[in-house]
């Protein structure tokens, strides 16, 4: 038996491999370009002023008097700081700001989220009255205040006292404090408060247990704001400090100006290093808390 061979196959047609597509080159996004340089620029002009101030801190008196004030040190000495404590009376200056600091800030945030959560959360007749009085409060210079708080302080003997800075420090603060807590408390939904309400919680436990936890945030943008007014503050305890026990640190770098107005400038710097380094501190630490504060409640409102 003859088989029949099977026809030859015929060769695939080899289908050549299609070319890359060439790449296109990404255009360099302007907007994003000009962002990046207009941010470097920023910090370029906030860091120099604080780099500028530490060196200069550094300097010998005889270097920076002799010398151009913008260059850098010939030599770096410390002996500006020893002299900063031994010319002025630093140490109680910066305790004194202290607690200023913290008593005025003790009551922003108390008497801000009581008032932002009895005018947003409770509610009642004239509420967003209320609140417009507040926020007219933002506008109202310190200044009108200086001669009535004055007389009144000298009839109750609240001059030359810690009292006599941190009630209108915290008074002037207040509206601020309140704008930012009212605002963040409108993000927070009413059915919370409404469950907390059927399970029998009162508005007192609710401000403790809902509220207040909520708030850290906020708290921390605040306290960090009203901390550089507070810190810096100069009016006041110009005018109700008396005593050299009670000064606070722009008062106590007054102790550097000589005789006819001459000024030890690199134990000035040297100081002026030391009191602003807590306020750096904290705002290292806790810049994502602010930001996350300043977003939550003050973008709304």
């Amino acid at each position: 038996m003859i088989t029949q061979a099977a026809p030859p196959s015929r060769p695939s047609a080899v289908v050549p491999p299609r070319p890359a597509p060439p790449r296109r080159r990404r255009r360099p996004d302007l907007f994003r370009t000009l962002s990046r340089v207009l941010v470097m620029l920023i910090v370029i002009v906030q860091v120099y002023p604080l780099a500028w101030l530490f060196l200069t801190s550094l300097r010998s008196e005889h270097d920076f008097a002799t010398g151009d004030p913008f260059a850098l040190p010939s030599s770096l000495t410390w002996e500006n700081y020893a002299r900063a404590f031994e010319t002025g009376n630093l140490g109680q200056n910066i305790l004194n700001s202290f607690v200023v600091t913290m008593g005025a800030n003790v009551l922003i945030v108390l008497l801000g989220m009581m008032a932002a959560y009895a005018i947003q959360v409770l509610g009642f007749r004239f509420s967003k009255l209320v609140r417009g009085l507040f926020l007219i409060g933002i506008i109202v210079p310190v200044q009108i205040a200086l001669v009535p708080l004055f007389i009144d302080y000298s009839k109750v003997d609240l001059l030359d006292t810690y009292q006599s800075m941190i009630i209108p420090l915290a008074g002037f603060s207040l509206p601020m404090s309140v704008y930012l807590f009212s605002s963040f408390y409108e993000y927070i939904p009413k059915e919370t408060y409404e469950a907390a309400s059927l399970d029998g919680a009162g508005p007192y436990r609710i401000f403790g247990l809902i509220t207040l936890p909520l708030s850290l945030n906020t708290v921390v943008t605040v306290v960090l704001v009203n901390s550089i007014f507070i810190w810096n503050d100069f009016i006041f305890a110009n005018t109700f400090v008396l005593s050299e026990e009670l000064k606070t640190i722009p008062l106590g770098l007054q102790n550097y100006i000589g005789a006819m107005g001459k000024v030890d400038w690199t134990a000035t710097f040297a100081a002026v290093c030391v009191t602003i380094t807590p306020l750096l501190l904290v705002f290292l630490v806790l810049n994502k808390a602010m930001i996350q504060g300043l977003e939550s409640g003050a973008t709304k409102g």
